[in-house]
C-alpha cells in the first residue's frame, strides 16, 4: 500500500506492541508492575520529539504502547524508547501495530450507517 501523500491517515497509528522491553534502572518500573499501566513518553527515531503515551504491561514482558496522539510512519523492527522526564527507562523492538487512523476512520464511517443523501437516493420519494 502506498499512501497518496506523506500526511495520509494510513501512515498514522496510535497503538503498537513491542517485544520484551529492556529496562535500564528497574525491571520493569515499579509503577508499571503495580498499576499494570504507566504514563511516559516515547520516540522511535533518534531526533523526533517525545510523544506522550501509556504503557500497558503484558505477562511476557512486552508492552502495548497507546499514544496520546497518532504518530507517523511507525514501522515494525524500529525500537520504541521510553522516557520519564529526562530519564531513559528502556526500549523494546516494535513487533506489531494497531490499525491506522485511516482504517479507524473507515470503520467509524461504516458504523454511522448511510448518510441521509444516500438514503434519499435509495428510497424514491413517494
Amino acid at each position: 500500500f502506498k499512501a497518496p501523500s506523506t500526511d495520509h491517515p494510513a501512515l498514522y497509528r496510535d497503538l503498537l506492541r513491542t517485544n520484551r522491553v529492556h529496562w535500564i534502572a528497574e525491571e520493569p518500573p515499579a509503577e508499571l508492575v503495580r498499576e499494570k499501566m504507566m504514563e511516559c513518553h516515547f520516540r522511535f527515531r533518534h531526533q523526533m520529539a517525545l510523544v506522550p503515551c501509556v504503557l500497558t504491561l503484558n505477562q511476557d514482558g512486552s508492552v502495548w504502547v497507546t499514544l496520546v496522539k497518532p504518530a507517523r510512519a511507525i514501522t515494525p523492527g524500529q525500537f520504541a524508547v521510553f522516557y520519564k522526564g529526562d530519564e531513559c527507562l528502556g526500549s523494546g523492538k516494535i513487533l506489531r501495530m494497531g490499525p491506522s487512523v485511516y482504517t479507524m476512520q473507515q470503520g467509524k464511517n461504516r458504523e454511522e450507517g448511510p448518510k441521509k443523501e444516500e438514503v434519499d437516493k435509495l428510497e424514491p420519494a413517494t
